[in-house]
This record gives C-alpha cells, structure tokens and sequence, in this order.
C-alpha cells in the first residue's frame, strides 16, 4: 500500500507540477476492413472504430473521477491506412472520403484526435502510398480530428529521397490549404524516420501491423513535476542530478502503469505499452526548456543544451525502464517550440535556432517539432530539412520526426495560434539558401554501414 507521504506527493504533483496522464490510446487494427469496393470500406472501417471504440472516452473519464488522476486526451491510432485502401482507392479524392469517415468516426465516439492516415513509403512508394501522400493537404483542410504521417525511412533501408521531395511538397500544400487558420493542418501532419509501431502521441501515432487486433497504449507527462524536483539538488553535482531525475521519472511512470492497466482491464482489451514522454504544454510550469534551464542553462538554446537535454532524456527512460516492464513508444523529452513558453520565449528573443533545434534532436526522443517558418519557404528547402532530420534518425538508429508549419501570409516578426495544447509560435528563420539540386537527384540515400547487423 502506498505511505501516506506518497500520496500526498502525489496529489501535489496533480495540483501544482502539471502532471498528467496526457492521453489513453486505444490501437485498432483495420486489416479485417479491406474491400475492393470503396462504400463498402468506407462501412467497414467506421463500424470496426465505433464498435471497438465505444467505451473508450466513458471509461478515461471513469478513471479519472475514481483515481482523482487528469487523463488530457483519449485518442484512437490505426492501421497506416495505405494499406487499408490499397484495393479500393483509385484516386487521392478516394483516400480524403476515407478521410471524412475517420474523422466522423472520432467524433462520433468522442476522442480528441485519430491517428493513422498513414503511409511508410521508407525504401519505395507504391501506388497505394502515393494516392494517400497526395491526398493529404485536403484531407486535413476537410478534417478535425484526423493526423497524418509519412515514415520516409529507417536505419535498415535508408532514406527514400522521392518521398522525402514529395513530403516538402505535400507540406507546403497542406499549409495552402489550410491557410486561413495559421496554415493549421501541418500541426496535424508530421515526417518521420525509423517510426514506432506502438507511440500514442499525436500527430505521429499508428497502429503498426506487428501489433495485436486492439491494445491500449498510454502517454504520461510530467515536465513540472521533474522541474520542481530538480529545484532540491540545485548546486549539487551531475550524480545528485541525474538520480532525482530519474527517481522522479520512475514515480511519474509507476501512476501511468495503474492507469494503463485499469483501462485495459475496463475495456478488454491487452495492455501494450506505457509511453513516458515529457511533453511540454503552453502552460505556466510545464515546460522542458524550464527544466533545461533549472538545470543552470540561462536560456534555452545557448551553449551546454544539448548536453542538458541528453542527460534529461537518458535518466527519463532509466527511471521509466526500472519502473515497469511494458515502457515503450518513444519515452523521453519532447521538445515542440509552439507547445512550450520557454521555448517560444528563447526563439523569440533569437536565443534558440532551427539549426539549434536540430542539434538538440540527436539527443531527444523526437525530432524538430511545431516549428513555425515563413510562408514562402521554398518546397525543396523544407524537403532538404526534413532530410536532414531524417539523416540523423538513420545513422544514429532513433526516430527522428519533422512538424513543420509554413505559415501562409506571415513572415520574420509574425506569429501563429493554433490554440489550445499546439499553443503559439514566432516565426523563425530559416537558411533560404537553395539545396533544390541536391532534392531532386531523386532516388534513395542508403542504409548506414553499421545497419548491417546479420
């Protein structure tokens, strides 16, 4: 039984600390939906979510009024749904309808986001993928709920250049389309590199066919209760430092273990993993930068951040791993500059670069994340960034992901809303010299040496 020392720590966490269970994620398998006939998929797939998704949202908010435990969000991933509408969808018009049903489905049962319009084009594209990839900025126009997300490649087969040109496209039409609302719907669109099958978190989240029909996944979150832990080691050494970060970590994971298992339990269906992500908030106090910065930092971005951040996101998962047995996902720290005042704050003032943020993304659980840029951001340099993201996810054999929004009609000394959990951001600079040659040589970058493990 827990001390009565524990629990009142506890409650101060949930009161004072920002802590959170951030979402339950209930994984769905649409593999059982395919049909060459579209209606009939289209029947198929929101019958298969609304059925098995009925209870989610009454069970989240049950557990959250017995255990007194904020549950922010319960989201929905899917099968990548190219694979799913690669016998029916003829046309990109094909894939948005799929679109408009996932997201009536999502509403329908209640969830915040849906996740899974998916393609993993990693080493090739096939037709299926591509279709999906183009119907992408129309689709997040004429939806909600609904995230998107494209694996461009992995350790074990490098990078697909041609998706990699494609996506720098697709993202810059996406923000087009989506224009009138701070080009809003490259929030929902995210680039990555060696993606997990299991990550509950959006915009990144599917459920991957190495997986059971259906499992619960769940996210937990904590910046502020790791903030204010290191608030009790100040001037103390690194080995001070990191045990009570990783102590904390273990605490915070253990309160997402009980809420994992009383949902799977609730709502039978197997527990898969438990997702220990520190992942910042516009509000006051949950924050990662703060936490960088409690560590000595001045600002966020200046000389030692990397090193701060590599040590944050190592003890994160050694209290998470020592804590339960199922940690899975990506587990770290996430480092979005729209959902983080002190990074907004550190970009704002010049202190904090993409270049910076690029550095940092070696280290962190993730990649570069709700970064604002200039609307007029050429196609290809997006590309080349997200190329450069993807390089390090390869080599270093992590996921690496890019969300990235050029906001239409704003430039250096603007910035966007996207509202609630996406927060705000300046508009930040970014290198306009041209990498367009580079782009478009086409073809595949391959895999690292080291990838050759057999």
């Amino acid at each position: 039984m827990p001390s009565l020392h524990e629990v009142v720590e506890t409650n101060e966490m949930f009161e004072k600390d920002n802590l959170d269970v951030r979402t339950i994620t209930l994984g769905i398998s649409l593999l059982s939906c395919i049909d060459s006939d579209l209606e009939v998929l289209k029947k198929n797939i929101y019958e298969t979510i609304t059925t098995t998704a009925k209870d989610l949202v009454k069970v989240g908010k049950e557990i959250e009024s017995d255990y007194a435990i904020p549950i922010v969000n319960k989201r929905i991933s899917i099968t990548p749904l190219a694979f799913i509408g690669a016998s029916a969808c003829k046309t990109k018009e094909d894939y948005v309808e799929l679109a408009i049903v996932l997201d009536q489905a999502a509403k329908d049962v209640g969830v915040n986001f849906i996740g899974g319009f998916s393609a993993i084009p990693a080493k090739g594209m096939t037709r299926s993928e591509e279709l999906l990839i183009r119907s992408i900025p129309q689709a997040m126009a004429k939806t909600d709920c609904l995230c998107a997300s494209v694996n461009v490649g992995s350790t074990k087969t490098g990078i697909n250049m041609d998706a990699v040109k494609l996506m720098g496209e697709i993202v810059k039409e996406t923000a087009i389309a989506t224009k009138d609302h701070d080009s809003i719907g490259c929030s929902k669109l995210v680039v990555l590199c060696n993606a997990p099958d299991d990550n509950p978190f959006m915009a990144g989240a599917f459920h991957g066919v190495t997986e059971t029909d259906n499992v619960i996944n769940v996210g937990v979150s904590g910046p502020g209760v790791i903030n204010e832990a290191i608030q009790t080691v100040k001037g103390k050494d690194f080995t001070a430092l990191c045990e009570i970060i990783k102590q904390t970590s273990f605490k915070v994971t253990r309160l997402g273990q009980l809420v994992a298992q009383e949902a799977s339990k609730r709502l039978n269906i197997p527990f898969g993993i438990l997702d220990l992500s520190l992942a910042p908030t516009p509000a006051i106090g949950d924050s990662i930068a703060e936490i960088l910065e409690s560590m000595g930092l001045e600002e966020v971005g200046c000389p030692g951040t990397t090193a701060a951040l590599a040590l944050l996101n190592d003890q994160v998962k050694k209290g998470g791993i020592m804590a339960s047995s199922s940690v899975g996902g990506l587990s770290g720290a996430f480092i979005p500059v729209s959902e983080d005042q002190n990074m907004i704050n550190a970009a704002a003032s010049g202190g904090l670069c993409i270049e910076k943020l690029e550095a940092m993304t070696c280290v962190c659980s993730v990649g570069l994340d709700m970064i604002a840029i200039p609307g007029d951001t050429e196609a290809t340099t997006i590309a080349g960034i997200i190329a450069d993201e993807a390089a390090i996810g390869m080599v270093n054999a992590k996921t690496t992901a890019v969300r990235i929004i050029p906001v239409i009609g704003k430039t250096l000394g603007d910035s966007a809303e996207f509202g609630g959990l996406l927060g705000f951001a300046p508009i930040m600079k970014v290198n306009t010299k041209s990498c367009a040659e580079f782009i478009n040589r086409g073809g595949r970058i391959p895999a690292p040496i080291h990838s050759f493990k057999n």
